[in-house]
């Protein structure tokens, strides 16, 4: 191997998860922060921490149900056509 060309090891380098967790193990990096671990993944762990700051679940979760809802297939549009008509033909001969 060619000498000078390979980053340092260092054989006790420490990771620093969110949650508090630190792990020992060798890498060429000293220190490194990571935001999931094996502690606090909710793969790993069975629980789910959402983190949203900017209500992005929330909106996914309405858009979602709204969609879930909302059926806009052509069966449903063509019965919601039907309605309309008749209910301006209704119209129509009330004022008649």
């Amino acid at each position: 191997m060619k000498k000078e060309i390979h980053p340092e090891y260092y054989p006790q380098a420490t990771i620093t998860c969110a949650c508090g967790q630190t792990y020992v193990i060798g890498s060429t990096a000293k220190e490194m922060s990571v935001e999931l671990c094996a502690a606090c993944h909710p793969f790993y762990s069975g629980k789910q921490k959402i983190i949203d700051t900017a209500r992005r679940v929330e909106k996914y979760q309405e858009r979602a149900l709204k969609k879930e809802t909302q059926s806009t297939g052509k069966k449903v549009k063509r019965v919601k056509r039907a309605t309309q008509k008749a209910e301006k033909q209704s119209k129509k001969a009330d004022v008649k």
